[in-house]
């Protein structure tokens, strides 16, 4: 049995080498031959960036930051982007244009650090027909205007391509969808209100700390109506979303939190006016403002971290908006919506496949990992079928289409019924604080009611004034705000900690679960990373040179994962070079013989059989055996470990069972594993753990999860890349900091309880308040004092109590960027 320490993992597969990082992205170099002006590269795609940049005069990009480049550059096709040179599928991104004069916006994941905005906002520098560039850095957006006469959108893609960002450009695009924008009213609501409160509060503090002589009559007029002119724009713009919202409550039959509100709102406000006009009073506008003004910043604290990222796509964020198809005339574009039954798509190396089709030319090897979860390529010959969502990962290929994409069999996958749910609504409905709220305001009316009664026998003079008084002091506003405020702060700190939630609904659900259910391909392994074990020869350092030349040259993901673990060697010459598709490769340097491949093709003849992707090499005469095995992300064990003993855990995998023994010693006895699960099938699992009362969360990262991801009472996504292509989920779980995962979880269980805990302090203003006001004896002094500091107690519990109990469980209480 493999121990867990013998695991492959990022580290132990980094090989050691010279610590000289490349000149511009800071990986290692493991050779110093890719060199440009005394500056050492990883790779000729980085040297290629750098002799652009310094063609240019760009060279200040590198003085910004060390290493700016993200990632290793890799080598464009340079005809990914020819279906935008049809003007037709260009338009629909552009969002201006006069014939000449265009105006585009682009999203480029690689967008990263300060050097990134310096040199695209720069860009008008690299070609003479862009003229203008301008970066959002938090939406990862470039903004370019450039002249069709000079330069086309063709050439600016890959213009971006070729110095690291490449954009994303999805049918979503093409539909008109635009990543989440924030709410700019809320900020003026918020704005408006703050300004007002302000203001009020600091007129009516003569009044209020006036001796008992009291200020000159025509000073108390004058404050009193100044502050009733300040409060027309709080009550009627920046409170009107607790109106809405209440109002739409009552229209579905429901008492909804923003309804106690926004009546404590209207009530203050109405005998705000009376008091004003009447002259027996100030009315209570500042404690009217400070409830609208408060509650606005704790909802704008939620929504603030959330507007560049996307928890609700589907197929469409996932297929290009354009393919390049045969016809009689040559190769042309055509719109992803536009393609027909037997219509032949040509496709080159990494791109995706459209729609179900036949493979009529040329030998594929399908990357069907996002959609099945099998990690590896699958050979499709002449005559057989290839589904959609797949990944060409080898030669140019062509397809006939035999289903539109409407039909195709990951289009399917989104006609579940799962589909429809709308499961923000349903968790807002089952939130305890909106449960909390119906019989607050029950208990609120009764004793108001009760207060009436009362007084209608002995002082019916006192029944308006000590009613509206209960409703002005007794407004839920500190539930709500302990809700808001606590809820808040564990967004940031979860975002700080690399797990960001679609909204606060979801840190309830996320206390409640009892049951994680794991993908496992690009889940709990790295994504297009394999642990390479050498047996039998060991290549020496010439042998591996002549390794290297061989399978460099190859686009099989096994010849990859061979050329990454060799790293960037000296390449000798090769006399002969020839690849075989579904066998190997043979190559010849000078007398010495090189085959890589299958058994069969490298003569290894009868061999022990690998629980892996096995490759054979046989250089000369000397055989050796390379198993490739996907790569467990670092911390993968010791979050496991964690979990193990707080939840019920499963593993749901598309995969072969190869990795099963390791597996089990990670998930410990009990978890349940299942391997070659279909989407469908992990669908109906989640489902029947709820059917026994389970709350289930499923943690997965390709389309093949995504029916179980919406189906599960929360959904997280783990992405190498929080503005890349995720299923719809509940939640987006940052791969580089997975090992925070246990943590955050026992945070969102804490939450409720701090929610408790200040709920608390409220009641305990609440009762003071009400043993006021039902008396008939709340003075504007007396709300003036007892609000504000209900409010700021609240804030100071929430945010203070959640950060100790982050800082207690090793969380970072800032963010890790």
């Amino acid at each position: 049995m493999q121990a867990i320490n013998d695991i492959p993992r990022t580290k132990a597969h980094k090989q050691a080498a010279k610590e000289v990082l490349c000149y511009h992205c800071g990986t290692p170099c493991l050779t110093t031959a890719i060199a440009k002006d005394d500056k050492v590269f990883c790779c000729d795609g980085c040297r290629l960036v750098y002799e652009i940049i310094d063609e240019n005069g760009l060279c200040d990009y590198y003085k910004i930051q060390d290493h700016p480049g993200l990632t290793q550059v890799k080598n464009i096709n340079n005809d990914k982007y020819a279906w935008l040179d049809n003007e037709e599928i260009a338009a629909q991104l552009y969002q201006f244009t006069d014939g000449d004069q265009t105006m585009v916006t682009l999203y480029l994941p690689g967008i990263h650090c300060s050097s990134c905005l310096w040199l695209l906002e720069h860009m008008n520098r690299l070609h003479e027909g862009i003229t203008d560039s301008r970066v959002n850095f938090s939406a990862k957006e470039i903004t370019i205007r450039f002249s069709r006469k000079k330069i086309s959108l063709r050439r600016i893609a890959s213009l971006l391509s070729t110095i690291g960002y490449e954009p994303y450009i999805s049918m979503d695009n093409a539909a008109g969808k635009k990543a989440k924008t924030y709410n700019k009213q809320k900020i003026f609501r918020l704005g408006v209100a703050g300004f007002c409160f302000g203001n009020i509060m600091m007129m009516s503090f003569p009044e209020y700390l006036s001796s008992a002589t009291g200020i000159d009559e025509q000073y108390t007029s004058v404050f009193r109506y100044l502050n009733l002119g300040l409060a027309l724009p709080v009550f009627f713009y920046s409170a009107t979303e607790f109106f809405s919202t209440a109002w739409k409550g009552l229209q579905q039959k429901t008492l909804n939190i923003d309804l106690p509100v926004a009546l404590a709102i209207v009530i203050t406000f109405v005998r705000s006016i009376w008091e004003i006009l009447s002259g027996t009073g100030a009315g209570y506008l500042d404690s009217m403002s400070g409830i609208v003004f408060f509650m606005l910043v704790g909802r704008v604290v939620q929504e603030r971290t959330y507007k560049s990222l996307s928890f609700t796509r589907d197929y469409k964020s996932y297929f290009p908006i354009a393919v390049n198809v045969v016809t009689p005339n040559g190769v042309e574009a055509r719109k992803l919506q536009d393609l027909q039954k037997d219509d032949v798509v040509q496709l080159g190396n990494d791109e995706i496949v459209p729609a179900d089709g036949i493979l009529i030319d040329g030998t594929a090897q399908i990357d069907y990992s996002f959609v099945t979860g099998e990690s590896a390529p699958v050979l499709v010959k002449k005559k057989e079928l290839v589904y959609a969502g797949g990944r060409q990962t080898g030669h140019q290929i062509q397809v006939r289409i035999v289903k539109p994409v409407a039909g195709s069999y990951l289009t399917s996958l989104w006609n579940h019924y799962a589909f429809s749910r709308n499961k923000a609504e349903e968790n807002d409905r089952e939130s305890f604080v909106h449960i909390l709220s119906r019989y607050f305001t029950i208990v609120l009316f009764a004793l108001a009611a009760g207060t009436a009664a009362y007084w209608y026998l002995h002082d019916p003079a006192k029944i308006i004034v000590s009613v509206s008084a209960m409703l002005i002091v007794a407004c839920p506003c500190a539930l709500l705000l302990t809700a808001t405020f606590t809820n808040g702060n564990v967004l940031r700190l979860m975002a700080n900690n690399g797990l960001f939630l679609r909204d606060a609904a979801v840190i309830e659900q996320l206390g409640d679960i009892d049951h994680i259910v794991f993908d496992k391909t690009g889940t709990l392994t790295q994504g297009g990373n394999d642990a390479v074990v050498c047996t039998g020869h060991q290549l020496s350092e010439e042998e591996k040179d002549l390794l290297y030349a061989t399978v460099s040259a190859s686009r099989h993901p096994n010849s990859r994962a061979l050329t990454a673990w060799l790293g960037v060697r000296t390449k000798p010459a090769l006399s002969h070079w020839q690849e075989t598709a579904g066998a190997g490769i043979v190559a010849m340097a000078g007398i010495t013989r090189i085959l890589v491949g299958s058994a069969a093709f490298a003569e290894a003849g009868d061999t022990v059989p690998s629980n892996g992707t096995t490759v054979f090499v046989r250089i000369g005469n000397h055989l050796s055996v390379f198993q490739l095995k996907p790569l467990f992300r670092e911390a993968v064990p010791g979050v496991l470990a964690q979990l193990a003993g707080k939840f019920k855990l499963s593993l749901l995998s598309g995969d072969n069972d190869r990795q099963k023994p390791v597996l089990q010693q990670l998930f410990g006895t009990g978890s349940n594993m299942l391997f070659g699960q279909k989407p469908e099938d992990k669908l109906r699992y989640v489902q029947q753990l709820q059917a026994a009362g389970g709350h289930v969360a499923m943690i997965g990262d390709g389309l093949n999860d995504a029916g179980a991801l919406q189906q599960s009472n929360v959904g997280i996504t783990v992405a190498g890349d929080i503005n890349n292509f995720t299923p719809s989920c509940d939640a987006i779980l940052d791969a580089g900091q997975l090992q925070h995962l246990p943590q955050v979880l026992r945070l969102a269980r804490a939450a409720r309880q701090v929610i408790h805990l200040s709920f608390a302090v409220s009641i305990v203003y609440n009762i003071i308040g009400l043993w006021f006001a039902m008396r008939g004896a709340l003075t504007p002094v007396a709300a003036a004092i007892l609000m504000p500091c209900s409010t700021l107690s609240i804030v100071i519990i929430t945010t203070g109590v959640s950060s100790l109990l982050a800082w207690r469980y090793g969380l970072s209480l800032t963010s890790r960027n």
